[in-house]
C-alpha cells in the first residue's frame, strides 16, 4: 500500500492524542520448540500504523515533537545476522522506505524512551496484550516519577489505546477492502480446488494440502487461521483442527479456510458431499442453512443494526428445526428459551478485517450497532447434529453443516466478497463431478 495511507492513519491517531505520548509494540517472537521459532506476523495495530514487518519493533507518536513525530525502534543491519536470519531494513531503511522520521536501535529503547514520556500528560497505550512490555513501560514512568525533583513529571494517566486505533480499523478504506477482496478471490480458488479434489479414502489432511498448495499460489504467506478440515462426525465439532481421519463414503465434509494477503483476512467455510452427491437429510438440513444465510445477507445495508443478520437466522433455522421435525413446539418459543441451540450453538458472524475476528465494538452504549459503510463481516449460520441422540432418528446424525461469506457493507446495501465459492446443492455437485 501507498505509505501516505500510513503517514494518514498516524497523523489522524495523533489528533486524538493532545499532549501524549502513543506506544505501540509490535508482537513478540514466540518459541515453537528448542530453538525453532512460529513463523513470524505483526501485530495488527503495529502493523496497521507502519506497514513494518519486522520483529523486535515499537512504535512511538510524539505529537509536537521538533525532532520529528513518528518514532520507530527496530533492529539494525548487521551482514553477518542477516546471513543466517535474512534482511533487515535497519535505521536508514526504515526512514527511507516506512516513513520514520526517527530512528533508534531497539537495544537502546531502555535509555532513549524515559526521555520520550518526559512532561507528556498521558500515554497512550494497549495494556494487558503483552505483559513483558507492560512491566517495562511500569520501569520507564518510574524512572521520569524519580525526576520529580528535577523539575521532570511523569505522565498522569494511561489512555487504553485500543479505543482509537480498533475503531478507525473497523472501516475500510478503498486499499484494505482491495486486499480483502484478493484474499478472498485466492481462498475461493482454494475451495474450488478441493472441491473438485476430494473423494472418498482421502484424508483430512490431504484436502488440507490443496487448501495451502492454492494459498500460497496465490501470493498468501499463511492462512489466516489454521484450517478446519472436517469429515463427518468431525464436522460437529466448531473448531476442529486435527485434520488426521479419513473422509468415508456417504458422510459431508466441512471446511473453514481462508487466506491472508498483505496482514488482511478472508474467512470462508463449505460444507459439500464427500463422494459429490448430496442424500436426502443432507441435503435437507443444508438447503435450510443456505436459506438462513441468504436471509441474513439480505439484512446487511446501511442503517441495519448488528444483531438483525443474527436474528434471522435463528427464525428460518428454527422454523426449519420444526418443519423436519428436529424441533417441537413454538417457533418463539425455541427462540426466546434458546431451544435451538441444541444445534445451533454460535452467532452468526463477527467483524473481519486485520484479524479473522477483528477489532471493533459490537454495541455502542449497550445498544446493537448499526452498520454503515466500510464495514466487513461474515455471515455463517449452521446447523450441528452430534450422533447418539436417542431422541433423533439415526439418518440425521453426524451432519454438521456451516456455510460462511465476507461481506461488506456498501452505500446502497452490500457485497459478497467470497461469491465466487459455489453454495447451490446442484452447483457444487456440478463442480465435483467436473
Amino acid at each position: 500500500m501507498d505509505p501516505k495511507i500510513f503517514e494518514k492513519r498516524r497523523r489522524q491517531v495523533m489528533q486524538h492524542m493532545g499532549g501524549g505520548v502513543a506506544i505501540i509494540p509490535t508482537a513478540p517472537v514466540r518459541a515453537r520448540n528448542r530453538d525453532v521459532d512460529y513463523p513470524y506476523r505483526s501485530d495488527s495495530d503495529f502493523y496497521y500504523l507502519t506497514h513494518f514487518s519486522e520483529p523486535e519493533a515499537c512504535a512511538v507518536l510524539v505529537p509536537g515533537r521538533p525532532h520529528g513525530e513518528y518514532i520507530l525502534f527496530c533492529r539494525e543491519r548487521n551482514p553477518e545476522k542477516e546471513i543466517w536470519e535474512g534482511r533487515r531494513a535497519g535505521l536508514e531503511g526504515v526512514r527511507e522506505l516506512y516513513g520514520a522520521d526517527d530512528a533508534f536501535p531497539i537495544e537502546d529503547i531502555d535509555d532513549i524512551l524515559p526521555g520520550l514520556i518526559e512532561n507528556r500528560e498521558k500515554v497512550f497505550y494497549s495494556m494487558g496484550r503483552y505483559k513483558e512490555f507492560d512491566l517495562r513501560l511500569m520501569n520507564w514512568v518510574n524512572e521520569v516519577r524519580g525526576k520529580s525533583r528535577n523539575g521532570v513529571h511523569a505522565p498522569g494517566e494511561f489512555v487504553d489505546l485500543n479505543h482509537i486505533l480498533h475503531e478507525m480499523r473497523l472501516f475500510k478504506g478503498p486499499e484494505e477492502i482491495r486486499l480483502m477482496k484478493r484474499a478472498a478471490k485466492v481462498s475461493a480458488a482454494a475451495h474450488r480446488r478441493a472441491m473438485r479434489a476430494c473423494h472418498p479414502g482421502m484424508t483430512e489432511y490431504e484436502i488440507e494440502a490443496e487448501l495451502l498448495y492454492e494459498f500460497k499460489k496465490g501470493g498468501s504467506s499463511y492462512p489466516a487461521y489454521p484450517p478446519i478440515v472436517a469429515g463427518g462426525e468431525n464436522a460437529c465439532i466448531l473448531h476442529y483442527t486435527e485434520n488426521r481421519s479419513e473422509l468415508k463414503d456417504g458422510d459431508l465434509l466441512l471446511i473453514d479456510a481462508g487466506a491472508e494477503i498483505d496482514g488482511y483476512a478472508a474467512d470462508i467455510t463449505r460444507s459439500f458431499p464427500v463422494n459429490g452427491k448430496f442424500r436426502a437429510e443432507q441435503r435437507a438440513l443444508y438447503e435450510l442453512v443456505l436459506a438462513a444465510q441468504l436471509a441474513a445477507i439480505e439484512k446487511i445495508r446501511p442503517g441495519s443494526h448488528w444483531n438483525e443478520p443474527h436474528e434471522t437466522a435463528v427464525r428460518v433455522l428454527t422454523e426449519g428445526l420444526k418443519d423436519l421435525g428436529l424441533l417441537n413446539g413454538s417457533v418463539d418459543g425455541h427462540i426466546e428459551s434458546g431451544g435451538y441451540k441444541r444445534f445451533y450453538m454460535h452467532r452468526t458472524g463477527h467483524w473481519l478485517g486485520m484479524d479473522v475476528h477483528d477489532v471493533g465494538d459490537y454495541k455502542v452504549d449497550d445498544i446493537w450497532r448499526l452498520l454503515e459503510p466500510g464495514m466487513v463481516l461474515t455471515v455463517e449460520p449452521g446447523l450441528y447434529i452430534a450422533g447418539g441422540a436417542k431422541d433423533i432418528d439415526e439418518r440425521w446424525w453426524n451432519i454438521g453443516i456451516r456455510i460462511e461469506d465476507d461481506v461488506l457493507v456498501t452505500r446502497d446495501g452490500h457485497e459478497v466478497l467470497s461469491r465466487e465459492v459455489p453454495k447451490g446443492v446442484d452447483e457444487i455437485e456440478a463442480l465435483m463431478r467436473g
